[in-house]
């Protein structure tokens, strides 16, 4: 076999994989046979209920859901870190970002982070240095996160897509559905017990929403048990200072929830 329909051969693989793991999530079990006449419309999930937040205190009485007790996103039982990140650098399923990256970007920290700062894709200097969250964004998100006695090493930081949209546009739809199968796995190993989504993209991606952010944040929502705050991305920030003030009740909130005192620093696990 050649080397040209070996990667054909590998990208097909992807590709088969990725479209079950969206069936599943969809809640397809079986897939008819060919000639037969039923179809997958009669295996479809219902129609998804409106994001609704969750409670921003914890009640006593009832133990919010951890994503340690949650259902897992649908993985293979040999899945790691590594073996995704392989994957995502050998994905060619969205032709124009693969033929216009330096580099995939896959995410970066501790893989066993209690808190997820999750983003909208890679830009230049990522695209550069193959690691999310290094430009000046990147750069205000490491003082966001040190402000709130943590290091870059204490969270685990990643991306909605894993390839930078050229110019920097916003990602398009199928670019976002060719990539949910990688954030998906990478969540249901880290296991985190809080996500912070950070802009509009990231949000409603991962919530299924179209809520504005300036509408969720100051809320807690819920995604697989885990609890889901949102808030500006930092690029938004670098334009708009004014709304730094917001993103620090954010992260206030944020910490108290995860017991946090920002007068000292965080225990080191």
């Amino acid at each position: 076999m050649t080397a040209k329909r070996q990667d054909r051969s590998s990208r097909a693989v992807i590709a088969t994989v990725q479209r079950l793991e969206s069936l599943e999530r969809a809640g397809v079990q079986l897939l008819a046979k060919p000639g037969r006449s039923s179809d997958l419309s009669s295996t479809a999930a219902p129609e998804q209920a409106p994001v609704a937040p969750v409670a921003a205190a914890k009640p006593a009485s009832v133990p919010v859901e951890t994503a340690a007790s949650a259902p897992r996103a649908p993985s293979n039982s040999n899945d790691s870190l590594a073996i995704i990140r392989q994957q995502v650098t050998a994905c060619h399923l969205c032709d124009e970002l693969a033929s216009t990256r330096t580099q995939t970007v896959f995410g970066v920290g501790n893989p066993n982070a209690r808190l997820c700062f999750l983003g909208e894709a890679p830009g230049a200097d990522e695209d550069r240095q193959g690691e999310p969250f290094v430009g000046r964004a990147g750069q205000l998100l490491t003082k966001i996160i040190e402000a709130c006695t943590l290091t870059r090493d204490d969270v685990y930081i990643f991306n909605v897509l894993k390839c930078r949209p050229p110019g920097n546009r916003t990602p398009l739809p199928h670019e976002v559905s060719n990539c949910r199968s990688f954030l998906d796995r990478q969540l249901s190993l880290i296991r985190p017990e809080y996500i912070c989504c950070l802009g509009a993209v990231a949000a409603q991606t991962l919530l299924d929403t179209q809520i504005p952010i300036s509408r969720m944040r100051g809320k807690y929502f819920e995604y697989r048990g885990i609890r889901v705050m949102c808030t500006y991305h930092p690029a938004y920030l670098l334009r708009n200072p004014a709304a730094k003030k917001d993103v620090w009740e954010d992260m206030k909130m944020l910490m108290r929830d995860m017991d946090i005192d920002l007068d000292k620093p965080a225990a080191r696990g």
